[in-house]
Formats: structure tokens, C-alpha cells, sequence
């Protein structure tokens, strides 16, 4: 592994990259914030366009090499961290349900809320990339009502820092039911030192921003 660890996360706050934010916080990991204005524009600038040409973010830059997409951005963070238990190495049993979950958000969680949210047709199962709505949501409540405080159970995992901050969203705009293991399950990752701290940060954040400083 690397003796480096030093990132640059390209961030915005009141965005997806926020729960990234989130687990920065809980590494402790030694970074450095490349801050965009969304409501400005900045993520379609050419400036940050040649770093991540889909103008989203979280974006992360490690050695030169760019990460994106939320599961690869959330799992490499993590993996530079192995002293903190966050990922389940390979051969570890939880290894497998780590990946499953990380892909599942981005891969059918994020886009059926998003079509829900849009209220698009709903088209053919068989067509679609997550099935259909109800089934989506109806395994995320299933895995929370499952027994464990977290995702996975027992063990915390990275994949909390990617679900619980999401769901917290997802509650908060009415767009995921908000059962009490689902509101619960949200809490618990936002009541963290670490989530108070980045949350607390990112509202002065988006203070400034407002305030166009």
C-alpha cells in the first residue's frame, strides 16, 4: 500500500459529496478540499471539466490518479484507512455484502429515488437497471429491519457513511418512506462526532457561499 494518503476532494456542500465529508471527518484523513459553487456553475466550467469531464461531484485526486463515482470514491478513501476496520478485507465473509451495497446505490437505489422524484413512467422490469421502485425500497427496509445497527449488522462499515448519510437526505426531502428502522438507521450515522463535525463545517460552507464570499 501506499505511504501517501494525502487527497484532494473536489466538494461542494448540500451535494453528494457531502457524506464524503462525512467520512473524511471519521478517518481523519489527511486532505485538502477543492471547493465548487454549485449554484454558480463552477462543476460545468472548463476548469473543473478537464478534472472530471461528467461535472459532478465528489471527485478525489490520490497520487495523481482521479476517483469518481460514489462507491469507488467512498471505498478508496477507506482502503487508504485499513487501521480504522471500515472495509472487510478480501476473504473476509462481509467482503462480498461491502460491494453488493456500495454498488447497489448507485446502480438501482439513486436511480429509481431519482425517477420517483422526476415522476418518470415507470417502464418494463426487464428495461430497467434497478426493476422497479417498490422492490428497490422494499430491500433497503428489509436489510435495516434485519437485525444490526448498521448495515451489515454488528460491524460498521464504509458503506454506512454512503447509506445513512444518503438516507438522511432521502428523508428529509420525502422521498424515501420513513419507517422507524430506516429514521433510526439515519440518526444513528448522523449523530456521529464525525457527522457533526462535517455537517457543522459544510452549513458555514454554504453560509459563505450564500453570502458570496
Amino acid at each position: 500500500m501506499t505511504t501517501n494518503r494525502f487527497v484532494t476532494l473536489f466538494h461542494a456542500p448540500n451535494s453528494r459529496s457531502a457524506g464524503v465529508r462525512v467520512l473524511i471527518e471519521e478517518l481523519q484523513a489527511d486532505h485538502e478540499l477543492q471547493v465548487l459553487d454549485l449554484r454558480a456553475g463552477q462543476q460545468r466550467e472548463a476548469s473543473y471539466l478537464a478534472v472530471n469531464p461528467m461535472g459532478k461531484v465528489p471527485a478525489l485526486l490520490h497520487n495523481g490518479v482521479l476517483v469518481t463515482e460514489q462507491a469507488a470514491v467512498y471505498l478508496h478513501l477507506a482502503e487508504l484507512y485499513p487501521e480504522r476496520g471500515l472495509v472487510p478485507p478480501v476473504g473476509d465473509p462481509l467482503r462480498g455484502a461491502l460491494l453488493r451495497w456500495l454498488v447497489f446505490y448507485g446502480s438501482c437505489f439513486e436511480p429509481a429515488m431519482t425517477d420517483r422524484a422526476l415522476k418518470r413512467a415507470d417502464c418494463e422490469p426487464s428495461w430497467s437497471p434497478y426493476g422497479d421502485f417498490d422492490r428497490v425500497v422494499g430491500l433497503v427496509q428489509r436489510q435495516l429491519e434485519a437485525g444490526g445497527p448498521w448495515l451489515l449488522g454488528e460491524r460498521l462499515t464504509v458503506a454506512d457513511f454512503l447509506w445513512g448519510h444518503a438516507l438522511a437526505d432521502m428523508l428529509a426531502f420525502d422521498m424515501m418512506p420513513a419507517t422507524p428502522a430506516v429514521q433510526a438507521y439515519a440518526a444513528r450515522l448522523r449523530s456521529r462526532p464525525a457527522a457533526q463535525r462535517a455537517l457543522a463545517l459544510d452549513a458555514e460552507l454554504a453560509a459563505r457561499q450564500a453570502a458570496g464570499s
